[in-house]
């Protein structure tokens, strides 16, 4: 089985846990909203979190298994198929018709029934649970929940006697967070400040479109790549990860019309020659519209930097609109980047990068303050003055067995706020790349209007 924390950032990934600004069905507002339901839909998640529930339990103590509903019904109903435990159904209320029961199942007076529950707040729905069973004659002595909130229900029900065993509580899946850099150190602490009772202070935040970033954003190249978005209503950028010419424009001949920059690294083509490879490309680019980003990681000296830009066998900064650099040599290394955009690298996609939360953090600060740098490549949300690139996409979220961990585009929009999805593999070595292209220019373009939807809808008043 897998780690407990990798268990939990894969059931993250589907939406789980949200932060921002939500009022409670108590009128408060609360820095974070919770809903497990998601995870019914993903049938080995489901199965895994079963046992983890299991395995915290005396299972010899049980005789039926009954879920909370309506959440934590599908969780108890996989518990009832992993432990053989059998499973009764508690209603929300009678039916009003036939029996007229509350709890639906075959059961008999004496038993013992593990109750489950998926969010605990203050208790109340277990307050109202536990005597409906109890008036069939059941007995209830445990309750197992996936997420504490920590607001005192689990203090509450310990106190009237049950044991209560949550697998997570939210101090925890904030560290968890915390620690994979999706969340940042002043969001932890609101969360804390509301944990501790304290009224909570709430910046007001900010989603902002293509249209209102075109506004805001100076560089060229920036608003360069957000006109050819809406134009052509994609994020869309397919990188080019293949080593001979023909193959290099024949692949920017089919996806062209789909993206909005062809990514390249120029240097691994075999063949290159100036006149037969840069020259069509851009006449390609010109005739499909779209940018030209050389993905070549710039990560030296200034001097040697600019060396390796404008001279050698490559010369870039003769045909690449944009380029990528890592920022570890400091903010006077950029400095020779002139005349083109750069794209500061911030965090990478690959499993054990050593580009940590602090890494990110000042790496952040120097792409922010720099002219040169208009976007960041990264695998976590950034500040809005950058265009933010997301490597790593796969419309089958999964990874590659080399260390490359790939994200849906739903996620990269909805869960770090991206402005453009970088896409290899899952293009260049389709059967047909231009369909291929089309799927994701569309699924990218559908996941930024839905994030913007969202965070509109997030803004009003959601019960939790």
């Amino acid at each position: 089985m897998e780690s407990k924390k990798e268990f939990f950032l894969e059931c993250y990934k589907l939406g789980i846990i949200k932060f921002g600004r939500f009022t409670l069905k108590s009128g408060i507002e609360s820095p974070f909203y919770v809903d497990l339901r998601p995870l019914a839909s993903d049938p080995k998640i489901l199965k895994v979190l079963a046992n983890y529930l299991l395995d915290m339990l005396p299972l010899d103590n049980f005789d039926l298994i009954c879920g909370v509903p309506y959440a934590a019904l599908p969780m108890a109903t996989a518990m009832s198929l992993e432990s053989y435990l059998p499973l009764i159904i508690k209603r929300k209320e009678a039916k009003q018709h036939g029996t007229k029961k509350m709890i639906e199942g075959i059961y008999t007076q004496g038993q013992n029934c593990l109750l489950v529950e998926d969010v605990i707040t203050s208790g109340t729905s277990l307050m109202e649970t536990i005597p409906e069973v109890e008036n069939e004659g059941i007995t209830v002595s445990d309750i197992v929940v996936v997420l504490d909130r920590q607001q005192g229900g689990k203090e509450m029900l310990e106190r009237k006697g049950y044991n209560v065993h949550t697998l997570f509580n939210i101090s925890e899946v904030c560290s968890i967070l915390k620690s994979e850099g999706m969340i940042a150190d002043d969001e932890v602490e609101r969360i804390n400040d509301f944990l501790r009772g304290n009224t909570v202070a709430f910046e007001e935040k900010k989603r902002l479109t293509y249209e209102q970033k075109l506004e805001v954003c100076e560089h060229s190249v920036a608003q360069k790549i957000l006109q050819i978005a809406l134009e052509k209503k994609s994020n869309l950028i397919v990188s080019a990860d293949v080593t001979s010419t023909d193959e290099l424009l024949a692949l920017a001949e089919k996806v062209g019309p789909h993206i909005v920059a062809l990514k390249t690294h120029i240097d691994i083509i075999l063949d290159f020659d100036a006149d037969s490879t840069i020259l069509p490309l851009k006449d390609l680019a010109t005739k499909h519209n779209f940018l030209l980003m050389e993905d070549r990681k710039f990560a030296d000296i200034g001097n040697t930097q600019e060396l390796q830009f404008a001279y050698g066998t490559f010369k870039i900064s003769n045909w690449a609109d944009f380029v990528t650099a890592q920022v570890i040599a400091g903010y006077d290394a950029l400095d020779c980047f002139r005349n083109v955009g750069v794209v500061a690298i911030l965090g990478m996609s690959s499993k054990g990068t050593l580009t940590d939360a602090h890494y990110r953090e000042e790496a952040e600060k120097i792409a922010v303050s720099h002219p040169n740098v208009f976007g960041g490549v990264s695998q976590h949300k950034i500040a809005n003055e950058l265009l933010m690139f997301t490597p790593g996409i796969n419309i089958a979220d999964g990874n590659d067995g080399k260390g490359q961990q790939y994200n849906t585009p739903q996620h990269a929009f909805s869960h770090h706020e991206t402005d453009f999805i970088i896409v290899g593999r899952g293009i260049y070595k389709a059967d047909d790349a231009e369909i291929a292209a089309l799927n994701y220019r569309m699924a990218g373009w559908n996941a930024y209007e839905q994030s913007i939807q969202d965070f509109a809808d997030n803004r009003s008043s959601e019960p939790i």
